[in-house]
């Protein structure tokens, strides 16, 4: 296939073949397909991932609450009728619309019964760090919490530590924390941000996901200048955002087992090489992720956010910048 003829492919299980079965017999209202996936999955980072992504496509039936009623003590679907009740509380938060607290509700009490029927499992913490996120307030105890360093915030600390206890330096546990900050009334500003995953990196092993998270504060500020092209495009050039696509680049890409990087990590440390125009650094990153792509962040490289051709059409100029820049001769691999 000739690079012009390229087309990216958009799916939330990416290059996970079992994930996107489980996913499409989910969309028919079977869940054989979920449950012998995950009684197949071992790894903590995976299963926290396939939870996430299942629980997304589930939230619209009642496909796990049949799988529960069917199964009542099976762990695994407990904590799947967690994350279902869970994603329908966000999102009807998110949308303002009539029932949210008592789904917030209900999506504690899911979350605490999870906990209780696996607990060695991060996934019911997680998922409470997820709903702190509603707690815009911080009315409740637990979202104020004292933090373990100077220059953080009161929050949830105490989620985060049972799901650090259980899976260290879980992913999704640390995007939850980042997304409570963006949430908070009282502060929730990108300083806060930066604090954060300067001081989650810190203390992240090599091959640590966490490493990309500064990457994700400056789509964030990016985000906030409602998508000025220039100042885009200035940010990633400096000495700091290079910088900080470099480390993410040499201590996670570098490190990590192709494996268990997430998609969405990819795509943010390609974008933000290609932004620091180190087009052939951004070339494997690239390659890494095969026939797929996110639309974030690419989209906010658009004048309209929400329509997904934009996002390919910057994917793909950037892809084919980056690619080429490999064979350019005399070139630094900063380009």
């Amino acid at each position: 296939m000739a690079p012009t003829d390229f087309r990216p492919v958009y799916h939330p299980a990416g290059p996970d073949h079992a994930l996107r079965v489980a996913s499409q017999d989910l969309r028919t209202g079977r869940w054989l397909s979920m449950r012998d996936l995950l009684r197949s999955t071992r790894d903590w980072a995976l299963w926290t991932q396939r939870t996430q992504v299942l629980a997304a496509v589930a939230a619209g039936s009642d496909t796990v609450q049949a799988w529960l009623a069917e199964e009542p003590r099976s762990a695994a679907a407990r904590v799947m009728h967690a994350r279902v009740t869970v994603e329908r509380a966000v999102r009807a938060h998110r949308g303002g619309r009539p029932g949210a607290q008592q789904l917030w509700h209900e999506a504690w009490e899911g979350c605490r019964a999870a906990a209780h029927a696996s607990p060695d499992d991060p996934v019911p913490w997680i998922c409470l760090l997820a709903l702190s996120q509603l707690d815009e307030g911080q009315r409740l105890d637990e979202h104020r919490m004292l933090p373990p360093g100077p220059m953080l915030f009161p929050g949830p600390w105490g989620l985060l530590a049972e799901a650090d206890k259980r899976d260290p330096f879980n992913r999704e546990a640390y995007h939850r924390m980042l997304q409570f900050v963006y949430a908070r009334q009282s502060g929730g500003t990108l300083p806060e941000a930066v604090n954060f995953v300067q001081w989650a990196a810190s203390s992240a092993p090599e091959g640590s996901p966490l490493h990309v998270l500064p990457l994700y504060v400056r789509v964030e500020r990016y985000r906030r200048e409602n998508g000025n092209e220039k100042a885009l495009d200035l940010h990633w050039v400096t000495e700091d955002g290079e910088r900080d696509a470099r480390r993410a680049l040499a201590v996670w890409f570098a490190r990590a087992d192709p494996a268990a990087r997430s998609l969405l990590d990819l795509n943010h440390l390609a974008h933000a090489l290609w932004g620091s125009l180190r087009f052939a650094d951004a070339a494997p990153v690239f390659r890494a992720m095969g026939p797929y792509y996110t639309s974030a962040p690419w989209s906010h490289r658009t004048r309209t956010p929400q329509d997904p051709a934009g996002a390919e059409d910057v994917f793909l100029r950037a892809r084919g910048r980056c690619l080429a820049a490999e064979h350019e001769p005399g070139r630094a691999p900063h380009g």
